[in-house]
């Protein structure tokens, strides 16, 4: 009888340490962090500011590359593979990812269980593309309240396929969201004064719709037949006589894109060039998005001004 409650005082012990041994463990041995993908560097940093060091953001394509023109290469197909999510702009500025993947899991069914695709724009009011069918304009990511509505939709999918920090995610959505609204309200109190009625802008493709209806502001003159389509010289004259008809005082184009032709209608105008990020080249990173939506108000601003004063009559109107 006595070896007997020995036995059970000693199976109790061995049990309770085992159970804390085992309590221990799990506490260490955490699921390993999401692998998030993404197509394009303002993604990159959205996520990076929505996920913090609690997964690892696996940009699709190396740094340097041209959305407009890119096919997937064997290296971006193996990096796709090790992912979890795959964040995608899904409405025509990333379908060289957007293709791939369909075929991709077309071949590979399983893929489909694997990969969760995050269209980022699903809670965004679209805009149409300029000069084009049955499309839509792809670049909310310009904009900076469609910016935040992405970061939400990203935050709350994220989120979902975590749940253990889908509180994190979303106080850190937050905090951005807040960062970039209090850098637009910087700039929204400098125009407040100003009568932009009189304000008459072309622009070389579209790519500034959502950016400029946050400020009232429309664009008269879109100079590409279609995204990245260099206008024939037939088309530029036209063109030119548009913006000479409808008085156009602000002419935008793109940073970092060679257009030939936006200085012929310079020359012919009168009208001074200005120039916005894309935020689509150079490298990734998590500040990218914040650094160069505050250089494009920064153009906004200046150019409106320049575009209000007393003196900027376009040279070559008629």
């Amino acid at each position: 009888m006595k070896a007997i409650r020995i036995l059970t005082v000693f199976s109790g012990r061995a049990l309770s340490v085992l159970l804390s041994t085992l309590v221990l463990l799990s506490g260490n041995l955490q699921a390993a962090p999401l692998k998030v993908g993404i197509t394009l560097h303002p993604y990159y940093s959205y996520v990076a500011n929505v996920v913090g060091d609690r997964a690892e953001i696996v940009p699709l394509v190396d740094a340097g590359f041209n959305p407009h023109s890119y096919e997937l290469q064997p290296a971006d197909l193996k990096r796709l593979l090790t992912m979890d999510a795959l964040v995608l702009n899904g409405i025509g500025h990333d379908e060289f990812a957007t293709h791939a993947v369909e075929k991709l899991i077309h071949s590979q069914p399983e893929l489909k269980d694997r990969l969760t695709l995050i269209n980022a724009n699903k809670d965004v009011p679209l805009l149409a593309a300029a000069n084009t069918q049955n499309a839509w304009n792809p670049h909310t990511f310009v904009s900076i309240d469609a910016s935040i509505r992405q970061v939400y939709t990203i935050a709350r999918e994220l989120g979902n396929l975590d749940p253990d920090n889908a509180r994190y995610f979303q106080k850190n959505a937050i905090i951005y969201a807040r960062k970039l609204r209090g850098l637009k309200n910087n700039y929204m109190r400098e125009l407040s004064g100003q009568d932009l009625s009189q304000v008459r802008i072309a622009s070389t493709h579209n790519a500034y719709g959502y950016f400029l209806q946050e400020f009232g502001i429309g664009i008269d003159t879109v100079i590409e037949p279609a995204h990245g389509v260099e206008p024939s010289a037939t088309q530029l004259q036209k063109t030119i006589d548009r913006i000479r008809k409808a008085n156009v005082n602000l002419l935008f184009t793109e940073l970092d894109m060679d257009n030939r032709y936006v200085s012929t209608i310079e020359r012919a105008t009168g009208i001074r060039l200005h120039h916005f990020s894309h935020m689509t080249y150079g490298s990734y990173g998590k500040d990218k998005v914040y650094l160069e939506m505050e250089q494009n108000l920064k153009t906004l601003s200046q150019a409106l001004t320049e575009a209000l004063s007393s003196d900027s009559v376009p040279a070559g109107a008629e």
